[in-house]
């Protein structure tokens, strides 16, 4: 007997502090994903300030809830805009996958936290929402991160394999499919995010759009490979980081073009070396998440790896791919199944998360 299919809900604020990505989907929690359509609310400038402050710094307790209740707030007004959206649809949603913003993630100490009120969002949007995905996990050994793995094999069945699937948010994460189904991720290193804060602090831009910088950069490896000798960069997947975990990365020393092209091949140097260490190099890698429009780090994956695509060539939304993997794993909730396993996080055991607020 079939599994009968469910409308869900996801949402996501990613750690370069961009804004709400809302997306629905109908599935059964496992193979079956049809995409229904997806938006982005980009958060103000004040207000992102202050989430990636928090993020960074150890801010007063009110202030921490302040934003819990803004960020809550605003992801209300996401759900709302995406059923305005989508109401000519046959498609209902009846759970919601709410992953909140993460302002700590200390795996090392087996630490993590995500700000978002699930009792709140539940009363202004009329539906269950699924929470606290990652801190299950960490009470199994995990480490929390990355939850987009198991939600890649489900895209990427039936591809050529090795394959990998890289997203490019404030960490990248790559997840490696082999082909007899195994499953191998974790973060590699910087995604966007030091590039992102290069170009604010740097230039007064909100990110390295269309590689605007990087594209008139040098490279200096001296400060990559010195950058990758770190601890962290020598350890097999899994394994995960935070986004100021890389700030040890000095480029201050170059000019802003230098730096920019420098923090990308740390990026993507790093990606490379992750890779070397997996059974066997992904003859395809599909690229998703922000980084999959900056043009030099995309051209950097291509010196490195015999194919690299983007996932739009499969149909897929690189910009809420990752909000759309929460509505997978809502739905996963619901019926039990695990949302990770050993060789994605590792945790001891096969493991379920989260919990739901009615």
């Amino acid at each position: 007997m079939a599994t009968a299919l469910v409308d869900s809900i996801g949402l996501m604020s990613g750690t370069s502090g961009d804004g709400v990505d809302a997306a629905l989907i109908r599935t059964d929690g496992e193979s079956q994903i049809d995409f229904c359509g997806g938006l982005t609310i980009n958060y103000e400038p004040e207000l992102r300030a202050r989430l990636l402050d928090a993020s960074q710094h150890d801010v007063p307790l009110i202030e921490v809830l302040r934003l819990e209740r803004e960020l809550t707030l605003l992801h209300a007004e996401a759900v709302n805009q995406l059923l305005a959206q989508n109401k000519k649809s046959k498609n209902k949603p009846t759970i919601v996958g709410f992953h909140g913003h993460t302002v700590r993630h200390v795996p090392r100490e087996h630490l993590t936290m995500q700000i978002g009120n699930p009792w709140l969002l539940t009363e202004m949007i009329g539906l269950p929402v699924v929470s606290d995905f990652r801190r299950h996990d960490v009470a199994k050994q995990g480490e929390g991160a990355p939850l987009v793995s198991m939600f890649h094999r489900a895209l990427f069945q039936g591809c050529e394999r090795p394959v990998g699937v890289l997203n490019l948010g404030g960490v990248a994460n790559l997840t490696w499919l082999g082909p007899e189904d195994q499953i191998i991720a974790g973060d590699t290193g910087p995604g966007c995010g030091l590039l992102d804060e290069w170009a604010q602090e740097m230039a007064g831009l909100s990110h390295d759009a269309d590689g605007q910088l990087a594209l008139k950069g040098s490279v200096d490896q001296a400060i990559v490979d010195a950058a990758l000798a770190e601890p962290f960069f020598n350890k097999q997947l899994p394994k995960s980081a935070d986004r100021y975990d890389f700030d040890h990365i000095d480029v201050s020393m170059l000019t802003v073009e230098d730096g920019a092209a420098t923090l990308c091949a740390v990026t993507v140097q790093a990606i490379s070396q992750a890779a070397s260490r997996l059974p066997s190099r992904p003859g395809t890698l599909w690229v998703t998440g922000g980084g999959v429009h900056h043009p030099v780090i995309i051209s950097m994956l291509k010196e490195c790896f015999d194919e690299v695509r983007s996932v739009q060539e499969r149909g897929l939304s690189p910009d809420t791919l990752e909000a759309e993997c929460f509505a997978w794993l809502a739905v996963r909730h619901q019926r039990g199944l695990p949302l990770t396993i050993p060789e994605t996080t590792g945790c001891s055991e096969p493991t379920t998360g989260g919990f739901t607020a009615f």
